[in-house]
């Protein structure tokens, strides 16, 4: 079993980061956000899930254990493969999940492609009492907080969003975000591209 991969950026496309680590490239299936902020040439470390069929070996990778440990229940859910379950972790937080659950509300899961009405009952039903808010610890230091702010703007940037408007996006995101999105640039970075849209490649700068 793969658990995890640290290796050198090797290729990107928006779902899937190739690694290479000891010499051998590995080909991973990732959320768009994990695809966005990686860069070729530098290391990054991925928890993984290998996925196992007849006609296929399939890595699936996440910067956070919390997501994957979620990956791991939403797969054990009867309809939901691991695309769609990638699909769900694209689009909602570990946090939103499990508030989505603990609420019995399966609205944030009818709106995954993919997804069903009936898969997304299950999604609640099957997970219920398995998972929990993880924004439940300590707030972030001022300071620390502001390093991922500005991690994520920066991010943004590299994107082709403005510094001004990725400064204002990333601010009001974190000011709006769980404790836990708050401490993760990755999780930061996912809520923020939900709310300024699909990337502005041609936006200009300044």
């Amino acid at each position: 079993m793969i658990s995890s991969l640290h290796g050198v950026v090797l290729h990107t496309t928006p779902d899937q980061v190739v690694l290479d680590v000891g010499g051998v490239g590995f080909a991973v299936a990732v959320p768009p956000d994990v695809a966005h902020t990686a860069t070729v040439g530098e290391r990054l470390l991925l928890h993984t899930s290998l996925i196992v069929r007849e006609d296929a070996l399939s890595l699936y990778g996440f910067a956070e254990r919390s997501e994957l440990e979620v990956f791991g229940l939403l797969i054990s859910v009867t309809g939901v493969g691991p695309k769609s379950a990638l699909g769900v972790l694209a689009h909602l937080t570990v946090d939103q999940i499990a508030e989505a659950v603990t609420g019995e509300d399966d609205a944030p899961f009818r709106r995954v492609s993919g997804i069903g009405p009936k898969t997304a009952k299950l999604i609640v039903l099957q997970l219920a009492g398995k998972v929990r808010p993880i924004g439940l610890a300590p707030k972030t230091a001022a300071g620390t907080e502001k390093d991922i702010v500005s991690q994520v703007a920066a991010a943004l940037v590299g994107l082709g969003w403005s510094e001004k408007v990725a400064a204002e996006a990333a601010a009001q995101t974190a000011a709006e975000a769980t404790v836990a999105e708050q401490a993760s640039v990755a999780l930061l970075l996912r809520r923020t591209l939900a709310l300024l849209g699909p990337a502005q490649g041609g936006q200009p700068r300044g």
